[in-house]
């Protein structure tokens, strides 16, 4: 951080606090060249992710999808809202910590399958009945067996 009065390399932090909104985190700052001070802000930068779906399309990430499609496989399961939030929540993180700007949807399904697969079999199967297109009754087979066999 250079000073913006004598462009000095080195300064020390006198005070640090969130901003109103929580958006930034506002720092005073001292020169340690001209002890002169000076004030920065440190904001997150949102990287906005691309989701590129099968047919190669591409559509910005949409958290609400993912948690409406957890909902569905969790219908009439004993999973509760909040456990499908901290699901939802720590794939978005995992996501954002990638830095990176685009991801296959079919990387997300399967962070997806990953989480419920701890979370709830039957969660899990449903989820994956629809996410892997099972065309028969030996698709529902085979992932049942794989299921039972990580035990």
């Amino acid at each position: 951080m250079k000073c913006p009065y004598c462009n000095g390399e080195e300064s020390k932090v006198v005070d640090s606090r969130a901003t109103e909104d929580d958006g930034a985190i506002r720092r005073r700052r001292e020169c340690l060249n001209c002890n002169k001070r000076y004030t920065t802000y440190e904001k997150i930068e949102d990287i906005q992710i691309f989701v590129i779906k099968r047919n190669l399309t591409r559509e910005l990430f949409n958290r609400d999808k993912i948690i409406s499609g957890v909902i569905r496989a969790c219908e009439k399961r004993p999973v509760s809202r909040l456990e499908i939030e901290n699901l939802v929540n720590s794939i978005e993180k995992r996501l954002n910590n990638t830095m990176t700007s685009e991801i296959r949807s079919e990387e997300i399904g399967e962070l997806i399958l990953e989480k419920l697969r701890y979370m709830d079999e039957v969660a899990y199967i449903r989820f994956a009945s629809v996410y892997r297109k099972f065309d028969d009754i030996n698709s529902f087979i085979e992932e049942i067996k794989g299921l039972s066999g990580d035990k």
